[in-house]
Parts: C-alpha cells; structure tokens; sequence
C-alpha cells in the first residue's frame, strides 16, 4: 500500500496538557466548537456581523500591548502550547450529519477546517500572556506544508482525538504540528500527520509582530525544532527553483521534448512530412486542457473568520472539495486524498468577494492523480482578478488512470511543477 505508517512522536508525558473549558464527550476535553468559540474570545471577536466593525475598532487599542523586540518575551516550551481536542462522531451522534459524506465516511474537508482552527489556537496558547486577557496578535495561516495521511477512510462513527503543539518558531512565525488519530475497539491509532506554518501581526492584521522563542528541552525536541528550520529551507529552495523563476532542468527538457515527439501524427512520418502543428493524443490520454473543472463561491459573512476575512479552513474545504471533484470525474472511480502540499495563503479574502476556483489534473502516474487547486477572487467594483491561494493534492483513484498530456510551453511546465510536487509526496510516503 502507497500509505505509510503515521509516525506519531511519543512527546513527553507531561505534554498532556489541555485545555480546561467546557464539557465534552471525554472528560476534560472540549470539542471543536469550544475551540472555535475560545479563538473569539481571545481575539474579542464579534459572533453578530453587524457588531463586526466595532469589535475590529476595539482592537486598535491593543497595539500597545505588542512587543517592540522578541527578547522582550518571555520563552516558552513545547509543552505549553500541546492541546487534545476531541470531535465526537461516535458519542455525539448529532454532530455526525455535518461530516458525513455520500460514500459514509468522513468529509475531509470539514477535517482541513479543524486543523485550521486547531493550529490557530496553538499558536495563541503558545503566545499567551498572563495578564492579558485579549490577545494583541492577529494569528493566520501563512501555509499548510504538509499533510499525510496513512488512512485511506475516516470512519464517521468513531471519536476522533487532534493532538498538536508548537514545534518551531522564527521572529514572526510559528510551525505547528498537528496529529489525527481515530478511536477503535478502545484505542486511538493515527489517521494524518499535519505541518502547518502561522504568522503573527499585529491587532489590525496589518505588519507583522514578534512571538515569543521556543526552547527544546531534549534530545527529541532539539531533533522536532531542527526539522522545522530545515522545513523552513526546503520551502525557500523550492520557491527558488520555481519554473515561474528558473527554466526546467535538462531531465525536465527531455521529458517534455519526450511527450511532444509522441504527440506528434506517425501517419505523416511517412510521407516525409511532420507538422509541428499536426498533434495526436496518445492511447489511453487526455489532453490536459480537457481535465479540469471550475467552481464559484460567493463569500457570505458566515464563512468569515475571527478577524472578518473568509476563513482558511473554507477556502481548503471548497478548493479540496474541487480537487476531488476533478479526479473522480478524470479517473470516472472513487479517488482517495493521500496527500495534502504546499498551500500558500497570498492574499486573504474579503468577506462579498467572488471567489473563482480552477482545479486542473496536471501530472498522472499509475493510480495516482496530482491535481492543482487554483483560487482567485474577483472584484466585481474593479473588474480585477487577484491569485489568492494555490493548493496542491495527490489522490489516488481504484483504478488506473489514463496519462494526463500537455500540448503547450505552458501546460508542460504545469505538468512539470505537477511531477515535482508529487515526487516530493511520493518520497515522505
């Protein structure tokens, strides 16, 4: 099987700390809304949209409270931000509906909003002062590097625990890792590991802020926080290498000029008369402009976040939801996510915005199917088009595929980044 093993850290026990509020299916653990309704609460959020603009001026005041240098901070530990959280499918049956899809597993979607939540409030436990009551911080997502799964289905009638913690931290930013793990016959085992990347500004969400350092206490967490500074330079060398930035390598050029020279009409050959223009789709293959499907969004005020922006999570839901759309009509069977990678939030979205949502089949090998996820907004005053957010996911399809083919320059090269972003997966499983 292509899904490995979720290596799940056995973090000190002592890191089984968590949050002390509300009630909930397990003793002493809250459940997501608690964690929803807890993020409004240190941010001052308003819950009424009319009272939303007041709510944000009220912010304004906590600037005060920022740190001028992050020396000024006092340090904190892995274990002070660890939270368990659990989601009740199997005790708390009504909630059951909301993450039940056609196929009676879970919707991944709705577990992209969880994680998006959950790595909020990591980062604002990690940050937590004392004396304040309300955070100074705006806290959003910068990027979700990485998601493995190591369960093909998420059962819908099982208690689900997400466990997560600081594991990195620069002067602005935080990495978060975040654990899924499902309960059967009395135990949990894993279902996903996740890495997510946050950043800190200020009460207007305007410039960035300072967060507070993290120090390793062991061996082990010396070996986490050293992962997330070289998480940190994979993502710079990959950005670098970008073939926006940078032309294909030669193994890159040959497997385009490959692709290219088998599209080509042998009919013609023959004849001594090969057109460059004169092109023939290879058996069992689709041209890549024909694998895509597009989606609209409309931004309505219940999808904003805690700052009145759209939240991430449903940014990731919808573009996922997309994504999986695109490779179940491309493969025609049921496509299973394997893998989620490299999604980069640009530029937040505003709460009336139109959202257009482009999911492309761009690389195919075997079973597998990487597809690309592209989110723009569009303003209908300005007539402009702003690239927010691309998503990158791999699934895998029941059935063999058929080979996706670029016809031009600029298909080839989203062919190539497609290939990249799947070795990349292929090497972590």
């Amino acid at each position: 099987s292509a899904y490995r093993l979720c290596i799940m850290r056995k973090l000190p026990s002592v890191l089984a700390r968590t949050l002390t509020f509300g009630t909930s299916a397990s003793p002493g653990l809250p459940d997501m809304s608690e964690v929803r309704s807890k993020l409004r609460d240190i941010v001052g959020a308003s819950t009424n949209w009319r009272d939303h603009v007041q709510a944000m001026q009220e912010r304004k005041a906590l600037h005060t409270l920022l740190a001028k240098r992050q020396e000024d901070l006092p340090p904190r530990r892995m274990k002070d931000s660890y939270l368990e959280v659990i989601l009740p499918l199997g005790s708390q049956p009504e909630i059951r509906e909301k993450y039940l899809n056609v196929h009676n597993s879970v919707r991944f979607g709705r577990i992209l909003e969880d994680l998006d939540s959950l790595g909020v409030l990591i980062c604002y436990t990690h940050t937590k002062q004392e004396m304040q009551q309300r955070s100074p911080l705006s806290i959003v997502t910068a990027l979700v590097d990485k998601i493995n799964l190591c369960q093909k289905i998420i059962h819908p009638d099982c208690d689900i625990k997400f466990t997560g913690n600081v594991s990195w931290v620069g002067k602005t930013s935080m990495e978060v890792r975040m654990h899924m793990l499902q309960q059967h016959d009395g135990d949990y085992s894993p279902v996903l590991d996740a890495t997510f990347v946050m950043v800190a500004r200020d009460p207007e969400n305007k410039r960035p802020a300072f967060v507070n350092p993290l120090i390793p206490e062991s061996p082990e967490e010396e070996e986490i926080f050293k992962q997330g500074e070289l998480n940190k330079l994979k993502r710079i060398e990959f950005s670098t290498a970008s073939l926006l930035k940078m032309a294909p390598t030669a193994e890159e050029r040959n497997i385009v000029h490959d692709i290219f020279l088998n599209t080509l009409d042998p009919r013609q050959e023959g004849q001594g008369t090969v057109s460059f223009r004169s092109r023939k789709l290879p058996p069992n293959s689709v041209w890549i402009e024909d694998a895509k499907l597009k989606g609209l969004e409309i931004c309505h005020p219940e999808e904003r976040n805690i700052f009145n922006r759209i939240f991430g999570g449903f940014l990731m839901r919808k573009a996922f939801e997309l994504g999986w759309a695109t490779a179940c009509s491309y493969g025609g069977s049921r496509p299973f996510i394997v893998s989620v990678d490299d999604i980069m939030f640009q530029k937040p979205v505003e709460v009336g915005s139109l959202l257009l949502l482009s999911g492309q089949v761009c690389y195919t090998e075997k079973n597998y199917i990487q597809i690309r996820v592209h989110s723009e907004v569009y303003n209908a005053n300005t007539k402009e088009h702003h690239t927010t957010n691309i998503f990158h996911f791999t699934f895998i399809s029941e059935n063999e595929v058929p080979q996706v083919v670029p016809k031009t320059y600029g298909e080839s090269m989203l062919y190539l980044d497609g290939k990249r972003h799947f070795t990349a997966v292929m090497k972590e499983i």
